[in-house]
């Protein structure tokens, strides 16, 4: 545990914490400082401040007692050849390993009184990890952390967020809180930017064999439609038959007013998997997630699409989650949801993300703890890379003194962590060869550190690339992708009209089906779910992935990294073979 130097808390280093709150009663002004931004962030413009009577809800993370005991777990449970292997933690587990010292939530209580914050709307969960407090006045906020909160709307999308450029807390606290949210993360999760939208007209009944999804199709070039069909035949899995659907579930988040429509996807399924009409999926709302069936988001449309053709017929569970400038993030709502849940989904798919350099620090650490905890829980986290290579635009990002430079920009979460505790998931086309789509995101973290597993491979890559791009990225950081799958020409119906989408949008539902049934084959068989997929790609399955060996990721006025023989920044350790992975899971 660290103590700031200040001389009365150094007088008190060795002393227990029981008994601080009342000590620290008349500290509770000295505060110091947990992030600020130098200017107003990217895109951003203030609105200038909110109503008086606004009101805000609060997320405050404690560190745990012990901040190694669930990285620790993880570790164990996902590592193949440990006596722990497979067995994952229960939600009980997890609240007692991410728990904080009982005097630091003590005091933090203590804290929150002492500036008027009435007990009963403090929400205490996660083993006191996570403490929400509900429809807090913005001026009470704005006094507890010593912020000023204010709207702000982003030029390109319009969303309207309320938050602060900075925020403080006492210094008896500021080392024992991981994260307050919403303070400065101003970023909502954003789909990556798709190639537009090509229309293919009616999705009428008389087009089936016109647009194809005859079982057995494979592609033959780059230039036809990748449907369920040629997916399943390609990755190999279209002579499994699932037979755990009661037991395994398929997650699909869903975020900024993205949902479905189960009358497209019955459309979808009666074009291209004739022995699956039948399909549908279980809505959840979450913190004022929205739902109208018949205003779908093309979005939302491949994301459940794509899942239910590959992993049909297993459970699809579509999170419709909520998040404004008052109800909090969207992320920490999604996972405080799950989290919270006694039977959690075995596969998620998530293709959402943002410029990783847009995300504080300290949200970033506190969000990818909270899919470590996922993790340990047996379920497997698969994020997209976006679609802008290596980097939107010119790539000019603003260091810690508010100068420009360029930068290669990953996108966050699909970054996490230090583990990670996410797969990244990027882009490929074609067939024999399949090779890297141009738009797959991929590069190294500037927050996370390399996780040792990727030790073997990463460094390989690097002395291959020698000195080019020097100073554009970080060659220590978490390297993005882990894997690659198809991003091109997937037809979707939208609104009962047939069109085509691209991006990692597409490739992540597609390997997020691919893994589901993976756990299908596990839990048939009466062995645990997958679980934290990435120690067993870097390690015993590396056999069962298709390297990408040619094709690169243009972007920031580069021509971005390439493609090549082993794990690269574009495709990852490369594509999956469901047949090849089943032999190797069989072992294990």
């Amino acid at each position: 545990m660290r103590f700031h130097p200040l001389s009365v808390l150094s007088a008190l280093a060795f002393a227990p914490l029981s008994g601080l709150a009342t000590h620290f009663e008349s500290h509770w002004d000295d505060l110091r400082e947990k992030h600020t931004w130098n200017s107003i962030p990217e895109n951003w413009q203030n609105m200038g401040h909110p109503p008086a009577d606004t009101t805000i809800d609060l997320h405050i993370a404690l560190k745990a007692k012990n901040e190694n005991a669930l990285i620790d777990a993880l570790i164990e449970v996902s590592s193949p050849g440990h006596p722990k292997h497979g067995e994952h933690l229960s939600r009980e587990e997890v609240a007692e390993l991410v728990a904080p010292p009982s005097d630091v939530l003590e005091l933090a209580n203590a804290w929150l009184e002492h500036h008027g914050v009435h007990p009963s709307t403090i929400s205490t969960k996660h083993g006191g990890s996570w403490l929400t407090l509900m429809g807090v006045p913005v001026s009470r906020a704005n006094e507890l952390l010593r912020a000023s909160y204010q709207l702000y709307q982003h030029v390109e999308t319009n969303d309207t967020v309320l938050r602060t450029l900075s925020y403080r807390l006492p210094a008896a606290l500021v080392e024992h809180v991981q994260n307050v949210a919403p303070t400065t993360h101003f970023g909502f999760p954003r789909t990556p930017r798709q190639e537009p939208l090509m229309h293919r007209g009616r999705a009428t009944t008389e087009q089936t064999k016109v647009l194809g999804g005859e079982p057995g199709t494979v592609l033959s070039s780059r230039d036809q439609d990748v449907t369920p069909s040629s997916l399943r035949s390609f990755y190999k899995t279209s002579r499994y038959v699932p037979l755990a659907a009661g037991w395994n579930m398929l997650g699909v988040a869903g975020y900024n007013d993205d949902w479905p429509s189960p009358d497209d996807l019955r459309h979808f399924m009666n074009h291209y998997r004739f022995d699956a009409t039948d399909a549908t999926y279980r809505l959840v709302q979450i913190k004022g997630g929205g739902y109208s069936p018949n205003n779908p988001t093309n979005e939302a449309n491949v994301n459940i699409q794509y899942t239910s053709a590959i992993a049909y017929p297993t459970t699809n569970i579509f999170y419709s989650t909520g998040g404004s400038e008052t109800v909090g993030d969207p992320f920490i709502n999604w996972l405080n949801h799950v989290l919270g849940l006694l039977s959690v989904p075995q596969t998620v798919s998530t293709p959402y993300g943002m410029p990783e350099h847009t995300v504080p620090p300290d949200y970033a650490t506190h969000v990818c703890n909270l899919f470590a905890q996922l993790g340990a829980r047996g379920v497997s986290v698969l994020f997209s890379t976006g679609n802008d290579g290596v980097g939107r635009g010119n790539c000019l990002v603003q260091d810690s003194s508010g100068n420009s430079r360029v930068q290669f920009t990953p996108n966050f979460p699909s970054t996490c962590a230090y583990g990670p505790w996410v797969t990244s998931v990027g882009g490929t086309t074609g067939y024999n060869p399949e090779i890297a789509a141009s738009l797959s995101g991929g590069g190294f973290s500037v927050h996370f550190p390399r996780p040792s597993y990727q030790n073997n491979v990463v460094p390989t890559f690097l002395l291959n690339l020698g000195g080019q791009y020097d100073g554009l990225y970080n060659p220590g950081g978490r390297g993005v992708p882990d894997i690659a799958l198809q991003a091109m020409n997937f037809p979707i119906v939208f609104k009962n009209e047939l069109w085509e989408v691209s991006g990692t949008s597409a490739s992540t539902p597609t390997a997020a089906g691919i893994i589901s049934l993976l756990n299908d084959y596990r839990i048939s068989n009466g062995r645990p779910p997958l679980g934290f997929l990435n120690v067993l790609l870097y390690g015993i399955c590396l056999e069962g992935l298709n390297d990408i060996t040619s094709g690169s990721n243009p972007g920031c006025n580069t021509d971005g990294f390439s493609a090549v023989p082993g794990w690269d920044p574009v495709t990852g350790l490369g594509s999956l073979d469901f047949e090849r992975l089943v032999a190797i899971l069989s072992r294990w």
